[in-house]
């Protein structure tokens, strides 16, 4: 069987997806968690460095009449700058893995993905084909755009509201806002929030 995985050339119009292919770093993220209280305490442990890579698959998914345009995406972060990584250069701190997908005839994103940590993520919107800026939301509860996670996460930090606000800049470069909305046990409701500038390597 060959590689689903196509050039740029032989892909079906993938709208709004296209922007997103290819190998994208970034190395001045910023991570506010509320895991522990205070664990973040210093500027160096909230910074992070990260690498997307997005890539293309051909042909396009058929569920009888719907026809959707799908990307691959790997995510993958690491603690610290190139100059405070130190024992942390090697193994990321968070991974994640799943698809971004476009259906032409609705207008919808999807960015389903899965973390390793018992959680899968399925947040949506309405973005137009020539569009450069996405705003993609899941639920709790919710049957199309929603959360599912393992039962420690639901008793301790269950994920009730995940945004992602992405824009791609025109340049190589894109912006990216995520606010991850917990309700942690004894705590109440948290926003676990990250941010990033990543420049195309690729």
């Amino acid at each position: 069987m060959g590689d689903p995985r196509k050039s740029k050339a032989e892909l079906p119009d993938i709208g709004p997806l296209a922007g997103l292919l290819g190998v994208w770093e970034g190395t001045s993220g910023t991570d506010v968690s509320p895991g522990v209280p205070d664990r973040m305490a210093t500027e160096t442990e909230k910074k992070y460095r990260e690498r997307w890579v997005f890539e293309p698959i051909s042909p396009a998914v058929e569920n009888h009449d719907q026809k959707l345009r799908q990307v691959v995406c790997d995510t993958n972060a690491w603690r610290g700058t190139p100059s405070t990584a130190g024992k942390n250069a090697g193994e990321p701190f968070h991974a994640q893995r799943g698809y971004w997908v476009w259906d032409p005839a609705t207008k919808m994103v999807l960015n389903s993905f899965a973390v390793p940590r018992g959680i899968t993520i399925n947040a949506g919107g309405t973005v137009e084909p020539g569009a450069t800026e996405f705003e993609l939301v899941a639920e709790a509860g919710s049957e199309t755009y929603g959360i599912c996670q393992n039962p420690f996460l639901i008793d301790n930090f269950k994920v009730v509201r995940y945004i992602l606000k992405l824009k791609l800049n025109g340049d190589g470069t894109f912006d990216y806002e995520q606010d991850t909305q917990l309700q942690i046990k004894g705590r109440g409701l948290m926003h676990h929030t990250d941010a990033n500038h990543l420049v195309r390597k690729s």
